[in-house]
């Protein structure tokens, strides 16, 4: 049984859900401990534990520890099984989470998988749907990953009720993924994404944008949409030839509409002025599928701790080679040799 501590590095739920995903991948049973304690409310919120559950439905696992506060779980895997899957998360934690839990497991399946995820969909500290949908699921079709999804139900902090479905194939054969040059922009577009509030929110950001970013009228978009609870997202969508980058900003109670807009501006002009192809969040996401494919490399900005955290978790599972490589200021080489 591998051990896997739960406070190194960054010290959140990445670790929990990297580490589900590699036992079921690699057949290794795991115990992990001291879950989440880098966070101010340590051990399994309802999020990481409809992970472990989710998991456990999957592939049959034995599991201890699968409580809420649980400082502690033992994750012992069986073989992983295709079906359709309803995880329904009880509240609004994000089903993007969970869906980055079970994904690469399910691609080892041995036929077509549906996942119904149920909870929060567009959530502080998290990836948004938008984000699995138009930068981290284009990007796995680079290396030969068919995965899509179809929102049913907008899901905002703090009630929730969102909802989501995945149809993932098998993958049969996963290329290396190799994003070096950014190249000439194709498309870019500032989108608000908001239920329940008045629509001069909206305006306001997407002001910031267009003053700070120089976007066209026709780039700018107001979505409204129906949800149970009130909420707010500004999405800017960087599209290349071979990868669309996605920043977002999360609107919140007592925060002014400039200051949710800034935030966004701020780090798109990092990310515009850096010659990086992959963003710090896509970073994230996409090591885990590379490591367990055929590697490759991308140019990236800064890596941050989190993404040095869980390349130490997969390194722990899987004997591959991760090198990150500075050639300049916020302008990294990731490689992934196997």
């Amino acid at each position: 049984m591998k051990i896997i501590d739960g406070s190194q590095g960054e010290g959140g739920g990445q670790i929990l859900r990297s580490a589900l995903a590699l036992s079921m991948c690699t057949g290794t049973p795991i115990r992990i401990e001291n879950i989440r304690a880098g966070r101010r409310k340590p051990g399994l919120l309802r999020q990481h534990l409809t992970c472990a559950l989710a998991a456990q439905g999957i592939c049959g696992a034995r599991v201890e520890g699968a409580e809420l506060g649980s400082t502690q779980l033992v994750f012992e895997p069986g073989d992983i099984r295709s079906g359709d899957y309803e995880f329904d998360i009880g509240s609004a934690g994000s089903t993007t989470l969970v869906f980055q839990a079970i994904l690469p497991a399910l691609l080892m399946a041995n036929d077509v998988s549906t996942v119904k995820l149920s909870g929060g969909t567009h959530n502080m500290m998290a990836p948004s749907f938008d984000f699995i949908k138009h930068s981290f699921l284009p990007a796995l079709q680079l290396m030969d990953i068919e995965v899509t999804a179809e929102l049913n139900a907008y899901g905002f902090q703090p009630v929730g009720g969102g909802e989501w479905i995945a149809t993932i194939k098998p993958a049969v054969t996963v290329n290396p993924l190799q994003l070096i040059e950014r190249g000439e922009m194709v498309t870019q577009q500032a989108v608000v994404t908001q239920a329940g509030i008045d629509c001069r929110v909206a305006g306001r950001e997407l002001a910031v944008v267009q003053k700070k970013l120089d976007f066209d009228d026709s780039e700018l978009v107001i979505n409204e949409v129906e949800s149970v609870g009130a909420g707010n997202i500004l999405s800017l969508r960087l599209s290349y030839l071979d990868v669309t980058e996605v920043i977002e900003s999360i609107g919140q109670r007592g925060v002014r509409a400039e200051c949710v807009a800034g935030q966004a501006v701020t780090e798109a002009t990092r990310y515009l002025q850096s010659g990086a192809v992959v963003g710090e969040h896509l970073c994230d996401q996409l090591l885990l599928p590379m490591a367990l494919g055929k590697g490759g490399c991308f140019i990236t900005l800064k890596p941050t701790l989190h993404t040095v955290t869980n390349c130490t978790v997969i390194k722990a599972f899987i004997d591959c080679d991760i090198t990150i490589s500075e050639f300049a200021e916020d302008y990294f080489e990731v490689r992934v040799s196997k």
